[in-house]
């Protein structure tokens, strides 16, 4: 058994300021990578060598992690690229290589000798004989399919003790098995196992029935009530089950899916996970605090998917109804590092008010001045502007989502704080 005083919380890190993000707000670990040979090509441009490295650096100064994702499978004319991808990697002294192909685990055995391995999900290990393989060719830690149950999971570390085994929790799931799809390659050319899946799974479908004999094909009506989103499946969320997971004492870490997600999505979640896991071992679990704040989120719908459940055991793991929602909250601005200024994300006036939501351990006073008060009402802090103003001396009325003026705030918050405020206000808003 693992000591459950170590089990790690593991977030996406989709460029660097996502990154630190994560980490602020509880991760005691990132996973991302260049977009070279990554299953998030989308995700990985935003990473460059430098800035990569920087990441790296900014983890570790922190007594924090970073694996690196190189989790794509390899063609024949790609193998070379692959050797010289992996030893560029290694010069940045990542915690570990995510890798899918046994192939390129052997390479990196040889080329990285001392960075542990890490099997990444797309291998879909779900017993403990295909997890010894990949023991016995070095693998450390197994991040095992999502269609995996936590029976299963005892029961490969019951056979392999010294193996650690990695959980997804939270986050997007696929409709095919462990993202083993082929849709987007054939309607889009974009190949999901090589990193640029596009979602066609998301996608309304309209269905029709063709008759060979006649040649009449014909559009088959839905009820309104059904929809045809017939391959979207409702997002991952384990909140509730963290402390069986943990008691189970088999899991050395908790995964949280979402590299393409925004900043507010890798601060919230992450934040929530993190509050689940302490609150565990202090002893006051309460699934309602977490859930309500991945509420905040937008998603398809949630479902505890199948670490606790058979995938014939359940119904409800499709969204019919639509691709997306918004969650109870939209995020309205994003304080800069320095904890000087913030860029708004969403439509903000004068004299309105916003939720602060601070990172893991951060702690703030209530101010009032001539650019806005601070208050603290019912445990939570608030951010009422009096002046809208940037850096440059510019004032505003309103500003608007994606504008790149930096506001001044009326006092330093702490790095990478979360302004943000309740759905039904935010449509208001923009009006």
């Amino acid at each position: 058994m693992i000591n459950q005083k170590n089990i790690e919380l593991l977030a996406p890190a989709g460029n660097l300021e996502k990154l630190k993000i994560a980490l602020n707000y509880g991760a005691d670990a990132v996973y991302g990578g260049t977009s070279t040979f990554s299953l998030r090509i989308r995700s990985g441009k935003e990473f460059d060598i430098d800035s990569y490295a920087e990441g790296i650096e900014y983890a570790h100064a922190r007594g924090k992690k970073v694996y690196c994702t190189i989790n794509s499978f390899p063609f024949n004319s790609q193998l070379k690229l692959y050797e010289k991808h992996i030893s560029k990697m290694v010069e940045l002294k990542p915690d570990a290589l995510i890798i899918s192909s046994p192939g390129v685990v052997k390479m990196a055995s040889k080329l990285a000798p001392n960075i542990p391995l890490h099997l990444s999900t797309q291998a879909n290990v779900m017993n403990a004989m295909d997890a010894e393989v990949y023991y016995d060719l070095g693998v450390e830690r197994i991040i095992t399919a999502r269609e995996i149950s936590l029976k299963d999971c005892e029961a490969i570390k019951r056979a392999i003790p010294d193996l650690e085994l990695e959980v997804f929790v939270h986050g997007s799931m696929c409709f095919a098995y462990s993202g083993r799809c082929l849709i987007s390659t054939l309607q889009t050319g974009r190949v999901p196992n090589r990193g640029s899946c596009a979602n066609d799974c998301r996608f309304p479908y309209d269905i029709y029935a063709h008759n060979r004999e006649s040649g009449t094909t014909f559009r088959l009506e839905e009820d309104s009530e059904v929809g045809t989103y017939i391959m979207n499946a409702k997002d991952m969320n384990m909140a509730s089950h963290i402390d069986e997971i943990i008691s189970s004492g088999v899991i050395d870490s908790l995964k949280i899916e979402g590299r393409t997600k925004s900043p507010y999505y890798a601060g919230v979640v992450t934040k929530a996970y993190r509050h689940a896991i302490d609150d565990y071992y202090a002893g006051d679990f309460d699934d309602s605090r977490y859930q309500s704040e991945l509420a905040t989120t937008q998603n398809r719908g949630f479902t505890d998917a199948y670490l606790t459940s058979r995938p014939f055991e359940r119904n409800d793991t499709q969204s019919h109804d639509f691709t997306i929602q918004n969650g109870t909250h939209q995020v309205a601005g994003l304080v800069s590092e320095d904890g000087k200024t913030w860029r708004c994300k969403d439509k903000t006036c004068l004299n309105n008010s916003v939720e602060i939501v601070l990172p893991i351990g951060a702690t703030l006073e209530e101010c009032r001045n001539e650019y806005g008060d601070i208050d603290k009402v019912a445990g939570k802090y608030w951010l009422t502007l009096k002046k809208i103003i940037s850096t440059t001396g510019k004032e505003f009325e309103c500003i608007h989502s994606g504008d790149l003026n930096d506001i001044i705030l009326p006092t330093t918050l702490p790095s990478y704080t979360i302004l943000r405020r309740g759905i039904e206000e935010a449509l208001e808003n923009k009006k």
